[in-house]
């Protein structure tokens, strides 16, 4: 008998076994294949590698601006591929998972197969060996949502992109939430036509406003197609070797002929085979229900990370793992909150975002918004990267910062000295006031935060800042009136 069993060596199934050995408890960590989750083996990871080479396609763009004679490469997707894959092992290496664990004193039972519950209390793997546990917390992670339509088995999710040989000439992509965005961004960079489908009137629709309408203008400057707004899907139909998605727009009946069709459209609990009902476990719209202490209907279940479907996010997955391992072992004392998570994608460019969105704010906030562009930006000039915008939210009652979203040249870098800020409860002159390396990105959010420090009628603390000038020529430049 175990004192905890973890089902899912990815992100958080790792965390919730080294958590609960730190606190004494005896782990069984079972995972059906590979340590690491989706996000080393086939997302996050390799995903990034494809984006990083989509970078390096476009910077070819700029040589000649800056004096470099070459001829624009040519992609091998092959090779490429092959990279990524690569650079998954190397992760693999340096992460050292099963050393880590077993050197932790969890024992493991990786390559385990399906795991099913037979009550509470017992787990069996792959129809044979059981387990058994004082408590359990599932960590199996999610999968991408396959629609129920005729045809819908032509189509490819994020996955298969690993076992493509070549690339298509055209592709269609159903879906333009973080996912199917990164990939459009990938696929363009790599010389492919890209259009992009949409049930929401924008895309991105769970970011700020102001992240979505950067993006999307600059996608289609790029010449990626996007609508938005579609009534559905009615079917993919196999013509030999292309695929054309029929769909509807309008009360209207449109078509989209291309190479293929990608589905990006949720993400998905694995339980299929869990067999929950045997524990007494609940679900809801496919997630498995947990209630503030990542406590499931079951009183000796527990479940973190992507399958309670709160925040599909790697850092977010730890910190669930965390609570429950505590909550499991130490009794339900740490309650679940939503905490500063900093997020965003690897699109080109980049976006990033943390806190609140705009509306989200001024729902139960007086507010100030500042919006600087890139173009206001010298690193962004000096570096040809002026696309992007960076919006800072800030109460106006207390001058604590609220959020931040931010579009351009290394966003996801960028937005976590807001994240910072936040956490460490900062207020917006002292944002204001700190000295920023000079000529940086980051350097944008001392140009929003005096910005919001103008509108808001603030004498900073420090005298050289007494001269503060309403508008900034650059941002390291102080003006009298």
């Amino acid at each position: 008998m175990y004192d905890i069993i973890v089902i899912g060596g990815g992100p958080a199934g790792v965390t919730a076994a080294l958590r609960a050995r730190e606190l004494g408890a005896s782990v069984a960590l079972v995972e059906r294949d590979r340590l690491g989750g989706t996000c080393t083996n086939d997302g996050c990871v390799p995903t990034r590698v494809l984006a990083r080479a989509a970078r390096l396609a476009r910077e070819s763009d700029h040589f000649r601006a800056y004096g470099l004679m070459s001829e624009p490469p040519t992609i091998n997707f092959e090779q490429t591929i092959n990279r990524a894959q690569q650079v998954v092992y190397t992760i693999h290496e340096k992460k050292q998972l099963i050393k880590t664990l077993d050197e932790a004193g969890a024992e493991l039972y990786f390559g385990a197969g399906e795991a099913r519950f037979i009550d509470e209390h017992t787990i069996e793997l792959n129809g044979s060996e059981r387990l058994h546990g004082d408590k359990t917390i599932i960590c199996v992670g999610g999968h991408p949502r396959r629609l129920n339509f005729p045809g819908a088995e032509h189509a490819l999710i994020h996955s298969d992109v690993w076992s493509l040989k070549a690339l298509p000439e055209k592709i269609v992509i159903i879906g333009a939430a973080a996912t199917g965005c990164q990939l459009a961004s990938i696929f363009d960079a790599f010389g492919v036509q890209v259009w992009m489908v949409e049930v929401s009137d924008r895309i991105l629709s769970s970011e700020d406003p102001a992240t979505s309408a950067a993006i999307h203008e600059a996608f289609v400057n790029r010449g990626i197609h996007i609508i938005t707004g579609i009534d559905g899907v009615d079917r993919i139909e196999n013509n030999g070797g292309s695929r054309r998605l029929v769909y509807q727009e309008g009360g209207s009946t449109r078509t989209l002929d291309a190479g293929a069709v990608l589905l990006a459209v949720g993400w998905p609990g694995n339980m299929e085979t869990l067999n929950l009902e045997g524990a007494g476990v609940a679900t809801e719209r496919g997630f498995i229900q947990v209630d503030d202490y990542l406590r499931t209907t079951s009183e000796n279940v527990f479940a973190a990370g992507d399958v309670t479907g709160r925040m599909g996010l790697v850092q977010r997955a730890g910190y669930d793992a965390r609570i429950a391992a505590e909550n499991a072992i130490l009794g339900a004392g740490q309650r679940y909150k939503h905490q500063i998570v900093p997020h965003g994608g690897f699109t080109d460019p980049e976006y990033g975002s943390v806190g609140l969105t705009e509306e989200a704010a001024r729902e139960s906030n007086d507010i100030v918004v500042a919006q600087v562009p890139y173009a206001s930006l010298d690193r962004a000039v000096i570096d040809g990267r002026t696309d992007g915008c960076c919006k800072l939210i800030v109460s106006r009652e207390t001058h604590r910062l609220l959020g931040a979203h931010v579009v351009g040249e290394q966003a996801l870098e960028v937005i976590h000295l807001v994240a910072a800020g936040m956490a460490s409860d900062m207020w917006v002159e002292q944002l204001a006031e700190l000295e920023i390396a000079y000529p940086t990105y980051t350097a944008i959010i001392g140009l929003a935060a005096r910005r919001i420090i103008g509108e808001l009628g603030v004498v900073p603390v420090a005298p050289q800042w007494r001269a503060l000038g309403k508008e900034m020529l650059a941002e390291w430049e102080r003006r009298d009136n």
